[in-house]
């Protein structure tokens, strides 16, 4: 870096996603807050044609880009942008364009390059659209799948976090017609495990409780409704608590956040995407994470898509994008806290008011 960051200040690297949906919009909204620069020192993976050209629709013109050449170049306490993008670069709000999946791979990939190289250790990502970026490089459901293979890591898990609710998903990215086929007791166990071990390390949780939610409606009813909770969920809870992991369940899962039952645990594992992302998603209002939890780094993104309908229209909230970074700060603080290093002197209550 071109100065000494004397105050420690974590580094993130932001990847710009898809630049025709709303992005650079979020990303500009969460950055002209100048207090945001006092806890980490942003570095855009992007274009500096598309930011500036985002800049002069949304009428931004109290920000500042440093632009760089590489990492050796970025300033800290600075908005730093790397140009990697096309200089042919076009933007073309709320459509979904081959130019856009390449130039979102191309951020992905410069990002995580310095990652490996342990430049950096913090990556929050913009979203992408999962069918223009689709190529022979990138022939994956999602990030998380993406960077399973990047950095060699088999038991990872997407997180979903927002204030007092977390929950992991034993089957992602797929399609409803296999999830069944997709749950198996090594697979739910492997959950657990990298869920339990989540909790400890990222979130501080010492003797973290987990809810296990069932597949099949109520949880199977003892087996009218579906053999699934008796041959292979139960067993993967009891090898679970063989382990020492506190898992309780399987609960049904209407009833389970009709009844708020979901307060009383740290964290909920549910069997497939939208049995758990739902519920997340109504609860988190807005301010909701993903997280991918097990991989060496730590990663981020809004829980949200590109949102192509209102891209360009100023009318984006920011929320979960400003959330994903603190939750990456709140993290990189837990992980030193753990391997007894000391964690940054700044608290959770000391942030940016987020309701502004």
């Amino acid at each position: 870096m071109k100065q000494e960051n004397t105050e420690n200040l974590p580094i993130i690297a932001i990847t710009h996603g898809d630049i025709n949906g709303i992005n650079y919009e979020i990303i500009l909204k969460t950055l002209v807050d100048v207090r945001v620069l006092e806890l980490f020192t942003p570095i855009i993976y992007g274009s500096a044609k598309v930011i500036a050209y985002y800049k002069k629709i949304l009428k931004i013109t109290n920000i500042s880009i440093n632009i760089c050449k590489d990492i050796e170049t970025v300033v800290p306490k600075r908005i730093n942008l790397i140009n990697c993008a096309d200089d042919n670069i076009r933007v073309e709000i709320g459509k979904s364009t081959k130019m856009a999946g390449i130039s979102a791979l191309e951020s992905l990939k410069a990002a995580v390059t310095d990652l490996k190289r342990g430049a950096i250790n913090i990556m929050v990502t913009a979203p992408i659209n999962k069918y223009n970026i689709n190529s022979e490089e990138f022939n994956f459901p999602g990030h998380t799948e993406y960077l399973e293979k990047e950095f060699n890591v088999e038991k990872t898990l997407m997180l979903m976090v927002a204030e007092k609710l977390k929950i992991g998903v034993v089957t992602g990215h797929v399609p409803i017609q296999k999830v069944a086929e997709n749950i198996t007791q090594d697979k739910i166990l492997t959950k657990l495990q990298a869920l339990n071990n989540s909790l400890k390390e990222d979130f501080a949780i010492r003797k973290p409780v987990i809810a296990v939610l069932g597949l099949n409606p109520h949880a199977g009813d003892n087996g009218i409704l579906g053999t699934n909770e008796k041959e292979t969920i139960i067993p993967a809870i009891e090898k679970a608590n063989a382990e020492g992991i506190v898992a309780l369940g399987p609960y049904p899962a209407d009833g389970f956040f009709s009844s708020e039952n979901f307060k009383k645990f740290d964290a909920i594992l549910a069997m497939y995407h939208d049995q758990g992302l739902i519920p997340f998603k109504i609860l988190a209002a807005g301010k909701g994470v993903n997280f991918t939890a097990g991989l060496p780094i730590i990663r981020t993104s809004p829980a949200h898509g590109t949102a192509y309908d209102i891209a360009g229209n100023d009318i984006a909230e920011h929320e979960s994008f400003r959330e994903a970074i603190y939750l990456a700060i709140d993290i990189e603080r837990n992980r030193k806290m753990i391997q007894g290093i000391v964690p940054l002197q700044i608290t959770r209550n000391e942030l940016p008011d987020k309701t502004e």
